[in-house]
């Protein structure tokens, strides 16, 4: 259990010799951070998990960093990894330091639903608290640091003795999500904002309620005192912030002008400023007259976290992607730290393997990876919505990718747009190039296919027959067929040649999702809720069904030698399968949220998986 009989300097001293040694560590090599904390089996790691929540250490040495993966520490005086911090099963939501520094504490996301508490100086799990119902969202010591809270989506906000890790008492009164929750200055009062659009005030001795503050017409997703405790503030997806007066319950200010969902709101250290974050902008407010100071644009994607410096110089923003620091005396960035992605909805190696592109789900990009180094190489923007899919040329030249209506061919080599693609009249779902590079495929949900000509980039034919939306395309290796899967349960085979279906393949109770070709030709494989079906290509009928899975299979892909199966699944894990026998020849877990892709590269040593965790892996295939 935890203790707090520790001095101030003797923490310190523990955190020289960790951040001493990590930097020692890891300046040996710039890779070193992605393959820190890897899952059994996995070789690299690319990517540092989707951003959560970001918080600062009391003295200002530290910044922690809730991913998809774990809890990254970067040491801010280098603003390089120092640790990461594993455990959890599913994605860090919230993390928070002990007022003196020398224990953090996490809650994670539904599935897992516990808060850990860590040990700073060695990086141990102290103790793991359990009892919420679901995913833990906010977490938060009280000032003595006596006392730990957390707000849950199970509608539930549970105090804890830091000590000992006993419950203390549980607040019940809330009929959605508590999604923040914070102590007083005087530790007195517990403030909770929730999906129910209010706001609690609860007597932390007692755990009564001691009133409800009611003016959010949509969900409080931010609550935060300020330092003298007389102002709270509260952000919503109402698209405005609120300052109440404690002592009244009345609302001092309502501050408007963000265009979207307020998703973080916090004071500075001083109480003069509070600072907000929507959509990719964050605001500076003076807290006296309302009046909005500044406006901080950068962030690409959403900005789900931001946070002040103990001194208050620097205001540090998390987005799903990138984390920035500024300047808060002139509003300027300092720096920004990279590597941290969204959902991870596509990945594929390049021809010569030594390029993997992955496509992004929330932050709406393309990035390019060394697959020896796990280095990001490019990062490609011009998407306005999530990246589904992506794919190179059979000659490596040109990658092509699908966002909403649009597909777009870059070129690999200088990052430009060669073409954007437009015609379908609803989001693109996927796409593959033909095996002579000539032609691209591409489903979506308008219920069509269409076949582009790469070189000018028009509409060359449009397939219509699915009547729900068409998820996955494929071509057959001789690229005379075309195969796709929809959300009519069935998977057709089109004549490339003449636009006509050659048979309909049913069987399917639920969405097919993926669809895949073997390499010979003569198998197609398809993923429909936690089944996986093998299929004659020749006649139609269906060879073997492969069940192990128990969430939905997002993806299925032969190995280059068409021996192997892998199959990726919203039950976070991939399987490998012998496609002769149909038998399961390994289960690959590590992964922390949904597997949405897999790959195989072209030698068939290495399997990539793309998650909703925010990260892509790398394993060896390993395949007969």
């Amino acid at each position: 259990m935890m203790k707090y009989e520790n001095t101030t300097t003797l923490v310190a001293v523990f955190l020289t010799l960790l951040l001493t040694t990590t930097l020692a560590l890891t300046s040996a090599t710039a890779q070193e951070s992605h393959r820190w904390e890897l899952p059994k089996g996995a070789t690299l790691r690319l990517g540092k998990g989707r951003i959560y929540e970001i918080a600062y250490s009391p003295d200002g040495t530290l910044l922690a960093v809730a991913s998809g993966i774990g809890i990254w520490l970067y040491d801010t005086a280098t603003y390089q990894e120092v640790a990461l911090l594993t455990g959890h099963t599913r994605e860090v939501t919230s993390v928070v330091f002990s007022p003196d520094g020398s224990t953090l504490a996490s809650g994670s996301g539904y599935r897992d639903g516990t808060i850990r508490l860590w040990d700073v100086a060695t990086g141990e799990t102290l103790t793991t608290l359990t009892g919420h119902g679901s995913g833990v969202l906010s977490v938060v010591f009280s000032p003595d640091g006596s006392t730990l809270a957390s707000g849950s989506e199970d509608q539930i906000i549970r105090l804890w003795d830091a000590t000992t890790g006993e419950r203390l008492t549980t607040l019940t009164g809330h009929t959605s999500s508590v999604e923040s929750v914070v102590f007083s200055p005087d530790g007195k009062t517990l403030a909770s904002g929730s999906r129910d659009n209010t706001l609690r005030l609860w007597d932390t001795v007692t755990g009564e309620r001691l009133t409800t503050l009611i003016g959010h017409t949509d969900i409080v997703t931010s609550v935060a005192f300020s330092p003298d405790g007389s102002i709270l503030a509260s952000a919503s997806y109402d698209r405005t912030i609120r300052l109440w007066g404690t002592n009244t319950g009345y609302t001092r200010h309502t501050l408007i002008g963000h265009m979207g969902n307020v998703s973080s709101v916090v004071f500075s250290p001083d109480g003069s400023t509070l600072a907000s974050a929507s959509g990719g902008e964050i605001r500076l407010w003076d807290t006296a007259t309302g009046e909005r100071l500044t406006t901080l644009t950068g962030h690409r994607s959403h900005v789900t976290s931001v946070v002040f410096s103990p001194d208050g110089s620097t205001l540090a923003s998390g987005g799903w992607q990138t984390l920035r620091l500024w300047d808060t005396a002139t509003g300027e960035r300092r720096t920004t730290l990279t590597g941290h992605t969204g959902y991870v909805l596509s990945v594929v190696f390049s021809p010569d393997g030594t390029t993997l592109a992955s496509g992004g789900g929330w932050d709406d990009t393309i990035c390019l990876w060394d697959t020896a180094t796990g280095e990001r190489r490019t990062t490609l923007t011009g998407h306005r919505s999530r990246v589904e899919s992506v794919v190179f040329s059979p000659d490596g030249k040109t990658l092509a990718s699908a966002g909403w209506e649009t597909l777009r061919l870059w070129d690999t080599a200088t990052g430009d747009t060669r073409h954007t693609l437009t015609g379908h009249r609803s989001h693109v779902t996927s796409v593959v190039f033909s095996p002579d590079g000539t032609t691209l495929a591409s489903a979506s949900y308008d219920q069509t296919l269409r076949l582009w000509d790469t070189a000018t980039g028009e509409t060359l034919t449009t397939f219509i027959g699915h009547t729900r939306e068409v998820t996955s395309v494929a071509f057959s290796p001789d690229g005379s067929i075309l195969a796709s899967g929809s959300e009519d349960a069935t998977i057709r085979l089109w004549d490339v040649a003449t636009g006509e279906t050659l048979t309909t393949l049913t069987g399917h109770t639920g969405h097919v999702t993926s669809v895949a070709f073997s390499p010979d030709g003569s198998t197609l494989a398809s993923a429909s809720g936690g089944e996986i079906r093998l299929w004659d290509t020749a006649t139609g009928e269906r060879r073997t069904t492969l069940i192990r899975h128990t969430g939905h299979v997002t993806s299925v892909v032969f190995s280059p030698n068409g021996k192997t199966l892998a199959s990726g699944s919203g039950d976070r894990t991939i399987r490998l399968w012998d496609t002769v026998t149909g038998e399961r020849l390994t289960t690959l877990t590590g992964h922390t949220g949904d597997v949405f892709s897999v790959a195989f590269s072209p030698d068939g040593s290495t399997l990539a998986s793309g998650s909703e965790d925010g990260t892509v892996l790398l394993w060896p295939a390993a395949t007969p």
